[in-house]
């Protein structure tokens, strides 16, 4: 039976740490979330987030720029990406600050959840001054009207200018419950590049305007498909 994130979440304290991560075998992203993988810590350091108010800037992310009919067709690793003011938002784990560099969308989500796929995902990408990625994945489900549909409430053409995006407040790009489950992995387009620090948080809702909007788009999706878990386990982390 498909096990959705807030269902998966309500079952993390039957859950105790065993195992660690292999470091000989690849750890690539995205996953499937299942309860058997999921294990409590309770020295697991906090995600603290300080999200402010930005003005952004949606552009479409080429990767065909070089084909002939690349303004028409969809390259499967293609997406919308709103850039950030700098300085507008970052989070911070064990001491290490990360700047919200930008956020973009996949349809349908690449990370499943007891095998089940959401129609679309965002992923709010930071950055340390080190040069260390950590992502936050938000599932997103049809449902009442969130800040993330004044983002995709008009997309930027593949071969055009961007759109302007008046002042989000970023912090609601958030859901309200912020626990999340982080697990260590990579980006999900080449170069696949891993050492990167996920933490995936419970849904949030986005009008089916919306949805239906970015699928038209992007009709035969722009999700890389699972991989596996290679024995690492997806740790609870606190509320901040």
């Amino acid at each position: 039976m498909s096990l959705k994130p807030i269902l998966v979440l309500a079952l993390l304290a039957t859950f105790t740490l065993s195992g660690t991560a292999q470091s000989t075998v690849p750890e690539q992203s995205p996953v499937d979330v299942t309860a058997g993988a999921i294990r409590f810590d309770p020295k697991q350091p906090k995600l603290d987030v300080s999200y402010g108010v930005s003005e952004l800037e949606l552009k479409y992310i080429r990767k065909d720029a070089a084909e002939p009919d690349g303004c028409t067709a969809r390259d499967h690793e293609e997406t919308e990406e709103a850039e950030v003011t700098p300085g507008s938002g970052h989070v911070t784990v064990a001491g290490i600050r990360y700047e919200l560099v930008q956020f973009h969308f996949h349809t349908p989500s690449e990370h499943r959840f007891g095998g089940h796929a959401y129609p679309l995902e965002m992923h709010l990408v930071h950055r340390s001054a080190e040069g260390k990625l950590l992502v936050i994945g938000v599932p997103l489900k049809p449902g009442p009207r969130s800040a993330v549909d004044k983002v995709l409430a008009k997309l930027a053409p593949e071969c055009g200018e961007p759109v302007e995006v008046s002042a989000v407040d970023l912090d609601r790009l958030l859901p309200a419950n912020r626990r999340t489950l982080h697990y260590n992995g990579s980006l999900t387009t080449a170069p696949f590049t891993e050492g990167v620090a996920w933490y995936l948080t419970t849904e949030l809702t986005v009008t089916p305007a919306t949805i239906a909007r970015f699928q038209g788009l992007f009709h035969d999706g722009n999700a890389r498909q699972t991989q596996p878990l290679n024995g690492r386990t997806l740790v609870t982390v606190p509320r901040t």
